[in-house]
């Protein structure tokens, strides 16, 4: 997969020095090809609560019956909650303290509404509009920022999706008793890192790039059934999480010290 990354990434530096006229039939070809992607994970999203119950179900059969896999599922949530946590009230406001002329306790009061708005929707794209409102209306970032910083955010600035995505290998790689090396290990790294960037900003949108990291890894991708019976409300915090970071990097772009 890394090689697939790097000429994907290769190609879109290519598209871009080419004149506009040329590359028009190509981009409308991938935007075209985009759209029918997501048609198609809104239809598998619709079908996946029935799968995931069966998955379960088969999973707690394959363990023999023994119910404790949810009580480490319960350990997962919370590692996964703490993380989110540390990443939106504790790193981005020191990020803001530090390279900002916002104060913290402002930056994080004035985005209450945007993180209460991006935990409902689960979508950072539907959550767009309204974090645009409120940099440029309360934390005062310039137009020309905010319109350039939180759509590139929203796209390839998903830090709580790339954390999250980390926490969920290695809790799937423990309890499948795979045991990850050094390698590995970086792999996963630099995977979740790399994939975060074109993981889609739609509800679940991570589960398709999470099973491309677990196959990368010799994790058998049947694991990613362990999660997703209680990956709704984590991917609804994760998606806060997200768009906290767009604000904090356009606080530091729009009001630098």
């Amino acid at each position: 997969m890394l090689q697939i990354i790097f000429f994907a990434v290769f190609f879109g530096i290519a598209v871009l020095t080419l004149p506009a006229d040329k590359m028009t039939p190509v981009l409308s070809l991938f935007n075209s090809l985009n759209e029918i992607i997501l048609r198609m994970i809104d239809y598998i999203i619709q079908l996946a609560p029935i799968g995931v119950a069966a998955l379960i179900a088969g999973l707690v059969t394959d363990f023999g019956g023994d119910v404790s896999i949810f009580a480490a599922l319960g350990v997962y949530a919370f590692t996964v909650i703490g993380a989110m946590l540390i990443l939106a009230f504790g790193f981005y406001p020191l990020l803001v303290k530090l390279f900002s002329r916002v104060k913290p306790r402002e930056f994080i009061r004035f985005l209450r509404p945007v993180q209460l708005f991006a935990f409902s929707t689960s979508s950072s794209a539907a959550t767009l509009p309204l974090t645009m409102e409120m940099v440029e209306r309360e934390l005062k970032i310039p137009k020309e920022v905010s319109s350039f910083v939180l759509p590139v955010g929203t796209t390839i600035n998903m830090d709580g999706t790339s954390c999250y995505q980390s926490i969920a290998i290695l809790f799937i790689a423990q309890v499948l008793g795979v045991e990850l090396s050094l390698t590995q290990l970086l792999i996963v790294i630099g995977m979740t890192v790399l994939s975060s960037i074109g993981t889609p900003a739609i509800p679940g949108g991570s589960y398709v790039i999470l099973t491309i990291v677990l196959t990368s890894v010799g994790i058998p991708p049947e694991g990613l059934a362990l999660i997703l019976g209680i990956d709704r409300p984590l991917d609804m915090l994760r998606t806060a999480v997200n768009v906290t970071g767009d604000t904090a990097v356009a606080s530091m772009v729009g009001r630098p010290r």
